[in-house]
This record gives C-alpha cells, structure tokens and sequence, in this order.
C-alpha cells in the first residue's frame, strides 16, 4: 500500500464503524457538508451522494516514536438508547481491528490509532 493511498483505509474504517449496533451513520466533514449544501440539488439527494468514507479523516503519521504508523478519526452519529460511550469504544475497537487488520494483509504492518467523535445522537427512526 502506498505511503500515500488513504482511501481503501477510509472505506475499511467507515465500514467498520458503520457494522457497529448503535451507530446511525457517520457525519461527513465540514469540507463534503459546504459542499453539499452548495450543491443545486435537494439536500436529502445530496446526503445520500456523500460517501461514508467522507465522514472519516485517514493521516499517514511517518514520525512518530513508535514508528510510522496512521490515524484515523471517525465522527458518528448514534442511534438513541445504548450508551454513548459503550458505542463509542466498540466503535473504537472495531475500527482499529480492521484498519490493522488490512494493513497486515497488504504487508503494511503499521501502528494505528483511532479517535472517536459522537457528533449528535439520534431517534432511531431518524437518518443522519
């Protein structure tokens, strides 16, 4: 994997936490929410255009004291009803799971972290 290839590692993150129970959706970044709200088009069309990976901030950390390695951050959006921090951490672990879980299978063995952000909880019957 390229030192510089981040999206395959967006797609396995925002999978990962998209998998976990509680979880509602993932909230895109300030940058795909300007534009999306620019765009000519209805809004809730244009929400369904953003990719989930747009919601997750992938950085390739190549000096660090433990080696080379990246971080990611997720910001979520929860469906009411479990703790917010007991999603969060599953959210966490499940995510750094798959992110080390992909780079070892590319032979990219590299440290990760991951940082979670609850950004809003929701109803459950409502969509991000």
């Amino acid at each position: 994997m390229a030192a510089t290839d981040a999206t395959p590692l967006l797609r396995v993150a925002a999978e990962a936490a998209l998998a976990v129970p509680g979880v509602a959706g993932l909230q895109p970044r300030l940058a795909h929410r300007l534009a999306a709200a620019a765009s000519p088009t209805r809004p809730e069309t244009t929400a369904e255009r953003i990719p989930s990976e747009a919601s997750v901030r992938v950085v390739r950390i190549d000096r660090a004291p433990d080696g080379p390695g990246w971080h990611i951050e997720v910001r979520c959006v929860l469906a009411e009803g479990p703790r917010a921090l007991d999603t969060a951490r599953t959210v966490h672990h499940q995510v750094r799971a798959a992110v080390i879980s992909h780079l070892a299978a590319h032979g990219a063995p590299a440290a990760a972290t991951v940082t979670v952000t609850v950004t809003r909880i929701v109803a459950p019957h409502h969509s991000p």
